[in-house]
């Protein structure tokens, strides 16, 4: 009886182990592949959203500039006109 429970105490003893080894496993492909994924993304040139963020800001600041230019110069234009005609 004896050799009995040192057969399931190793056996036990070696699925905790493979249970262990496995883990480790898991943890380590998941860097990897993280590691792979943040490569593939820096060599494609994406923007952070924080940069998206910034320029889509600065675009609707400059629309916004053109507008009120465009506002100023059809008011100027009328006044040219005017004085003319």
């Amino acid at each position: 009886m004896q050799t009995r429970n040192k057969f399931l105490d190793d056996i036990s003893q070696l699925m905790t182990n493979a249970m262990g080894v496995a883990q480790g496993a898991k943890t380590e492909a998941e860097t990897a592949m993280k590691s792979l994924v943040d490569r593939w993304m820096a060599d494609r040139d994406f923007v952070t959203r924080e940069e998206f963020d910034a320029v889509r800001a600065m675009a609707q600041k400059a629309r916004e500039e053109n507008e009120a230019l465009k506002a100023r110069l059809d008011a100027l234009e009328a006044a040219a006109a005017k004085k003319k005609g």
